[in-house]
C-alpha cells in the first residue's frame, strides 16, 4: 500500500512499530522488493497460470515449492478460487508470512522442509499434485541437488500433470548478449532506487526489527547466509534435465531477456 506524502521506507517503519503484525502490508512490501527486481514479474504469474488453466483446469491441487511469502498462492486464488494450495518453504521468516496473510483460509496449508533432504516429500499432506510451481526460489541450488529435486518431483505430479519453474537463467553462449542484458537491466535499476525502492538487504533489515518477525529473520540467516547462491544454467539445461528425469515433454514457454519460465508435462 502506499501513502501520499511519505515513502515505502517509512511506511514500513511505521508496521514494524504496530502492536500486531500487518501480513498484507508485509505481502505487498516483498512484491515490490521484488518487482524491483524483475518489473515482468506479474507477467510470468499470468503466464504461469494460463498454462495451468491450459492443461489442468481451474480446479487444481497446487504444490507451490519454495513458497516464500506465498506469492505463487496469492494469485492461483485470485484467479482461480477453487484451486488448493500446498506451501513448502524452509525460511522460517518467509513462512510466517505465508501463513499470517492466508491465516483462516481452508484451501491453503504449508510445510516447513528443507529440499535438499531427502525425504523432504513425506511432509506433503498429499501424495500427488495437478501442478507443482515454482519462482524465483531454486537458483540457490547447485546443479547436483537440482538436478535430484527434478527426479523427487516426478512421482509428485499425476499423469498429465504439470511442473513449472520461472527462475533466472543464463546461456554461456552469448556472453555480450548477456553482459548488455545485464547492464541495461541495472541501469533501469538504479534508476528506481531514487523512488524509495527497498532492496533485497533493506528489506530485510526491515524485517528484523519488526518486533514478530525479527527471531524469525535471525534464524532464516543462521540457515542461509547473506543469500544462498546456487547456479543459474539455461532453459535448454532446465528442459532437458526435466525430460531425463522423467517428465514426458518440457520446453520454455516465457522468456525474458534474463528469466524463463520452463514448463514440464507427466
Amino acid at each position: 500500500m502506499y501513502f501520499e506524502g511519505i515513502t515505502e521506507r517509512e511506511v514500513a517503519m511505521a508496521e514494524t512499530t504496530a502492536e500486531t503484525t500487518d501480513w498484507q502490508a508485509w505481502q505487498n512490501s516483498w512484491d515490490r522488493q521484488q518487482e524491483w527486481y524483475m518489473p515482468d514479474r506479474e507477467e510470468r504469474f499470468r503466464v504461469m497460470l494460463d498454462m495451468v488453466e491450459a492443461l489442468v483446469g481451474t480446479e487444481p491441487r497446487v504444490l507451490d515449492l519454495a513458497c516464500g511469502t506465498g506469492s505463487i498462492t496469492d494469485r492461483l486464488l485470485r484467479r482461480f478460487p477453487e484451486a488448493t494450495s500446498t506451501g513448502v518453504d524452509l525460511d522460517p521468516a518467509l513462512l510466517a508470512i505465508a501463513e499470517g496473510h492466508f491465516a483462516g483460509d481452508e484451501r491453503v496449508s504449508f510445510v516447513r522442509a528443507d529440499l535438499k533432504d531427502a525425504d523432504w516429500t513425506s511432509a506433503l499432506p498429499y501424495d500427488s499434485y495437478d501442478a507443482v510451481l515454482t519462482a524465483t526460489a531454486l537458483h540457490w541450488l547447485p546443479l547436483g541437488p537440482l538436478a535430484s529435486l527434478y527426479r523427487q518431483l516426478v512421482p509428485l505430479v499425476r499423469d498429465g500433470g504439470v511442473f513449472m519453474n520461472a527462475d533466472r537463467t543464463v546461456d554461456g553462449a552469448t556472453p555480450r548478449i548477456n553482459a548488455a542484458e545485464r547492464a541495461h537491466r541495472h541501469a533501469a535499476m538504479n534508476r528506481a532506487r531514487a523512488d524509495g525502492v527497498l532492496d533485497w538487504a533493506e528489506w530485510w533489515q526491515l524485517a528484523a526489527a519488526d518486533p514478530v518477525l525479527a527471531a524469525p529473520t535471525a534464524e532464516r540467516f543462521a540457515i542461509y547466509g547473506e543469500h544462498a547462491e546456487g547456479d543459474t544454467p539455461s532453459a535448454q539445461w532446465h528442459a532437458e534435465t526435466l525430460r531425463a528425469a522423467g517428465f514426458a515433454e518440457a520446453r520454455a514457454v516465457w522468456a525474458s531477456p534474463s528469466d524463463t519460465l520452463v514448463l514440464a508435462v507427466k
